[in-house]
Order: structure tokens, then sequence, then C-alpha cells
């Protein structure tokens, strides 16, 4: 498969986009070329693109209760309702409050 940064360079709107647009695409790229041809995503598919995860008592839970259909899919909204969920209850945000912005 073609690497995710070289899908970016090929989206010719962010050639002006800001970080956070980029940010956004990445995740929705990351997103496309592991979702079925339905445009959803496994259990499985989404414990590989978030590993370690699928331990925590607290993901189970989050990830059940997206899965409306009881299909064991997501959709790309689960998706990122999953992802900021995730970095709300972990330690990354933290760690990202902390990371120094200026010299």
């Amino acid at each position: 498969s073609i690497p995710i940064a070289k899908q970016l360079a090929s989206i010719k709107a962010l050639g002006k986009g800001s970080d956070l647009e980029k940010a956004f695409a990445t995740v929705a790229l990351v997103y496309n070329n592991s979702a079925d041809p339905a445009g959803k995503l496994s259990k499985a598919e989404t414990n590989s693109l978030l590993p370690g995860q699928e331990k925590k008592p607290k993901y189970q839970e989050i990830i059940s209760a997206l899965d409306e259909e009881s299909e064991n899919k997501i959709d790309f909204e689960d998706f990122m309702i999953l992802l900021v969920s995730l970095t709300l209850m972990s330690d990354l945000l933290q760690e990202i409050k902390n990371v120094k912005t200026t010299k």
C-alpha cells in the first residue's frame, strides 16, 4: 500500500492546510486504508490500529457502546469518538499538556 505521507502529499487541498487539518486528514486516511468496502472498521482492525487499548476495561465499554448494531464494526464517526474518548482518559493528554511549545 502507499505510505500515508505520500497519500497526504497527493491531497491538493492540504497544500496550504493547517497542522490540525493535516492531522485530521491523517486520521481519515488511516481509517480509510483500514476500513472495509462499506466504510466500517471491524473490532479486530480497530484493535490493531490502537494496540494495547483492547485490554483496558474502559476501551471495551466505549467500543461496545459505539457498536449500536452489534455487528462488531464501527463507522468513522464512532472511530473519532473512540479516539477522543481514549485520549481524554489516558496519560497522553497530560503528556501533551506538558510538551514545551516555546524555547
